[in-house]
């Protein structure tokens, strides 16, 4: 049997159409509940071979996404990097912010491209005429290249955070919600760089909260009735603790 093509003809229709500079744009950073939401544009060159091995970035290892970004960087015509922060995240809401994202990456390239393809449905509020591809991270060169590229720069600043506070694991887990995150957040709270406007910080901080209290509750119970055994009474609590972050983490 012939072999399949990797990519679909979306991007060469295009350039046929509105001209050769196609530029692609995908954004990471959606769903953690903190960092940044991050997004790349990038121009790939229309008459050369696709990069050996360049997939929606999720289907990659770290490693591997590190050493194609260096590839593409290297072949790229033009590419850029643009973000929208935790405070603009909570101010207008992830959808909103990760159009500015976008916005910023390709206002920012220093080739200005005949057409932009971006991953996923048409974005009202991108202020730029675009062709919205579902999938397109998997069926388009040139956005799975720029999904890559805007990985690799979210990974590496989410470590470098991480070196700022470690007690959330950043460098493994991204600001995605984990067990090791959320245990972070039962020991430290949140940090500036957490979504308060995320539904489930909010309601994270609020199972703490009464976990805590019921921790209280717990140990006003135990020195108005009096401790018989000093350690049983230790080992009471202990499991009770372990109990409700058992449940906690459970219901996460």
């Amino acid at each position: 049997m012939p072999r399949r093509k990797r990519w679909t003809t979306i991007e060469r229709d295009l350039r046929a159409e509105k001209g050769p500079l196609l530029a692609g744009v995908d954004e990471v950073g959606r769903g953690p509940i903190a960092g940044p939401v991050v997004a790349c544009a990038v121009i790939m060159p229309a008459e050369t071979r696709a990069i050996a091995g360049v997939d929606d970035s999720k289907r990659l290892t770290h490693d591997q996404r590190v050493r194609l970004a260096v590839k593409i960087r290297e072949r790229a015509v033009a590419f850029a990097i643009g973000a929208a922060s935790v405070r603009e995240i909570d101010s207008i809401n992830i959808y909103q912010a990760s159009a500015l994202a976008m916005h910023r990456a390709l206002r920012r390239l220093k080739v200005a491209p005949d057409h932009v393809v971006i991953d996923g449905r048409l974005m009202r509020t991108l202020p730029i005429p675009h062709t919205a591809v579902v999938h397109g991270d998997v069926r388009c060169f040139s956005i799975a290249c720029a999904s890559i590229l805007a990985k690799v720069t979210r990974d590496l600043l989410m470590t470098r955070l991480g070196r700022r506070y470690p007690h959330y694991i950043w460098d493994h887990n991204a600001g995605y919600t984990t067990r090791e995150h959320v245990a972070g957040l039962a020991a430290h709270g949140i940090t500036p760089h957490h979504r308060k406007s995320f539904c489930r910080i909010s309601d994270l901080l609020l199972e703490i909260q009464h976990q805590s209290e019921l921790e209280d509750l717990e140990e006003r119970a135990l020195d108005d009735v009096g401790l018989p055994d000093e350690d049983d009474a230790e080992l009471e609590v202990i499991a009770y603790i372990a109990d409700s972050k058992r449940g906690l983490e459970e219901r996460i």
